[in-house]
């Protein structure tokens, strides 16, 4: 069984900066997509960034394009999130997801399958 477990969220000024962890565990993780996605009260889930395992390649929002990086650890098959420059309405719940392929959209939501509980983050102004 796949576990996602994220971490680093919290409560920050505007401007300052947050690195958001995932670690996943439960499987054999060979070729494989993660990526995170957001999701602030009333509004739907929104896609950050992603990347590839085996190519390392990334994509990410125009919204945080510039703004937030994806990296990862594949010793620790943990995935980071740093987000620089943080603005009140990041505020969201974010979640990491995985998918167990490294061929569909990195964007595309409905092809993740496995997703973590989802780490609060708010910023204030």
């Amino acid at each position: 069984q796949v576990q996602l477990v994220e971490s680093g969220g919290g409560l920050v000024q505007a401007g300052t900066s947050l690195r958001l962890s995932c670690a996943a565990s439960g499987g054999t993780f060979t070729y494989f997509t993660m990526g995170w996605v957001r999701q602030a009260p009333g509004k739907e889930r929104e896609f950050l960034a992603g990347i590839r395992t085996n190519t390392i390649s990334t994509e990410y929002a125009d919204s945080v394009k510039g703004r937030f990086t994806i990296s990862r650890d594949s010793a620790k098959n943990t995935v980071y999130l740093q987000m620089n420059s943080l603005k009140p309405e990041d505020t969201a719940i974010y979640y990491c997801a995985l998918k167990l392929d490294s061929y569909t959209k990195i964007s595309d939501l409905v092809d993740y399958e496995y997703w973590g509980q989802g780490t609060q983050v708010t910023v204030s102004s």
